[in-house]
């Protein structure tokens, strides 16, 4: 059993894998067509339960809390491999269940996860859905639609961005909102758009309290940098681990890959994490002014994260793919929640066209 309450209807359980025990909740018949579903950072599987819960009937909803959240064993991620500490503790997990083949869905980070998938094992995934999903190339240090590094050491992305205000909340588990990084306003100030607040706030909250706060946990370590703005990845933990200083070559594995499956990709219109102008990007920081000494749009431009998103997604359909691309008109960072009535038909279609 987990420790955050869920919904009627949902089974939470903890499952024996070869690399780590996983908590992970449940809904719909064991022989169902099994839909795995990936949650974002600062989160855990209790940020899909409406999504569980709405799914059509034959469809059997699989939401793990992934390695370093929720009540999943407390393992370290080798930010070195990128995503593929998460992707191996995903697929051993469908095979502990019986599941060779599966549709797949990821939100956020979970979005970087299911990028790393499709390079990794496609043969196995049925569709994949990415909701607000990092770019293919890696959160932040990145200049182009290409995916070009601002600086040979990706300075820019990893751990050493993270506010360590709202990491050292997290370890506190603080529930307040008098501070402006604390886990409750940045959830209702960045995860939607304000003034929407979703009525499982309390859950929610217990969810982004639940990620393992420590020393090589998150955010993770860092190395100074002399490059702008003086700080480069580590090799631990979860924002290293979505650096394109080690997502490497999964976007040129996600294209040649001999099996396609078909993309849909969704994004809220005033989405404040991953978007063109990311408010959690340090080109966009040092472009408005938050972050002093900033180089200039030559050298460290807000990263176009939309924009990369949807070159890889082109080159994908122009390689024997397919993508639709959906955005979801006053919504922010998590549309499945607060849009769930646009969410959730697109994301049904989508399942049912396999």
């Amino acid at each position: 059993m987990g420790s955050i309450p869920t919904l009627p209807g949902l089974v939470s359980t903890m499952i024996e894998t070869p690399r780590l025990k996983m908590h992970v909740l449940l809904r719909g018949p064991s022989d169902g067509v099994p839909v795995l579903l990936i949650h974002g950072n600062a989160s855990s599987s209790t940020f899909w339960e409406e999504t569980m819960l709405a799914l059509p009937l034959g469809y059997r909803a699989i939401a793990p809390d992934l390695r370093g959240y929720g009540d999943t064993e407390d393992k370290l991620i080798d930010a070195t491999r990128g995503c593929m500490d998460w992707v191996n503790d995903l697929l051993d997990l469908m095979d502990v269940m019986g599941y060779a083949r599966f549709h797949v869905a990821g939100h956020s980070l979970g979005g970087s996860v299911v990028w790393a998938m499709l390079a990794a094992a496609p043969e196995r995934i049925l569709t994949a859905t990415v909701i607000a999903p990092g770019s293919p190339f890696g959160f932040g240090g990145t200049k182009d639609i290409q995916g070009t590094p601002c600086a040979p050491d990706f300075a820019g992305s990893g751990a050493g961005i993270v506010n360590p205000e709202f990491a050292r909340l997290i370890a506190e588990g603080y529930r307040g909102s008098e501070f402006q990084a604390a886990p409750r306003n940045v959830m209702n100030s960045f995860y939607w758009k304000p003034p929407f607040r979703h009525p499982r706030e309390e859950a929610l909250l217990s969810g982004v309290l639940s990620e393992k706060i420590g020393p090589n946990k998150y955010p993770g370590d860092a190395v100074p940098s002399p490059h702008w703005p003086g700080v480069a990845p580590g090799k631990w933990g979860p924002a290293n681990a979505i650096s394109p200083k080690y997502v490497g070559d999964s976007v040129q594995r996600m294209l040649t890959a001999p099996t396609k499956p078909p993309i849909l990709w969704v994004r809220g219109s005033d989405d404040p994490i991953v978007g063109d102008m990311s408010l959690f990007n340090m080109g966009t920081l040092g472009k408005l002014g938050v972050v002093p000494g900033w180089p200039g749009d030559e050298v460290h431009p807000p990263q176009p994260m939309v924009g990369q998103t949807r070159y890889v997604l082109e080159q994908y359909r122009a390689n024997g793919g397919s993508f639709r691309e959906e955005v979801i008109p006053d919504t922010g960072h998590s549309p499945h929640m607060e849009k769930p009535h646009i969410f959730d038909p697109l994301f049904h279609a989508h399942l049912q066209s396999v």
